[in-house]
C-alpha cells in the first residue's frame, strides 16, 4: 500500500477542490444548495483553488471576501443554512481530504477550514435580520 503525500502545491489543491466539490455536487442535502447558488462551476472552482492555495501556501491569489460571500448566500436562501450543513460540508471535506493526502498540510487545510465554518456560520447568523 503506497503512503498517501502531503498537499504541496497548487496542482494538489486542485485536486483536493475539484475532488471535493464533485462530492458536494451531488449529495442529497448540499448539492440543491449549491447548484443553485452556483451559475459558473469553472469559475467558482478556480476561486476556491486561489482561496485554499493562499490558506495553505501564503500565495496571496485569493482576493475576495468570504464572509460577504457566504452572507449573500444565505440571504439567497432565505436564512436557512444551518450549522448542520456546516457539517456536512465540514465531514465531506475532511473525507477527502484523508482519500487524497495525509501530512502536516493536510491537517492544516482541516483545522482552517474547521475554524472558518465555525467564524462563517457566525458571520451568516449575527447578519440576519430576525
Amino acid at each position: 500500500m503506497s503512503k498517501k503525500k502531503d498537499i504541496q502545491d497548487r496542482n494538489d489543491v486542485k485536486l483536493l477542490v475539484h475532488t471535493f466539490y464533485d462530492k458536494i455536487r451531488v449529495h442529497e442535502i448540499l448539492g440543491p444548495i449549491f447548484n443553485t447558488i452556483i451559475t459558473d462551476w469553472d469559475t467558482h472552482l478556480n476561486l476556491l483553488t486561489d482561496f485554499w492555495e493562499t490558506q495553505l501556501f501564503l500565495k496571496r491569489k485569493y482576493h475576495g471576501n468570504p464572509v460577504t460571500a457566504h452572507q449573500e448566500v444565505d440571504a439567497k436562501t432565505n436564512s436557512t443554512i444551518t450549522s448542520e450543513h456546516f457539517g456536512l460540508w465540514l465531514n465531506t471535506w475532511y473525507a477527502t481530504i484523508d482519500a487524497l493526502f495525509d501530512g502536516e498540510t493536510a491537517w492544516i487545510a482541516k483545522n482552517r477550514a474547521q475554524k472558518m465554518s465555525t467564524m462563517l456560520f457566525m458571520k451568516m447568523f449575527e447578519s440576519r435580520k430576525n
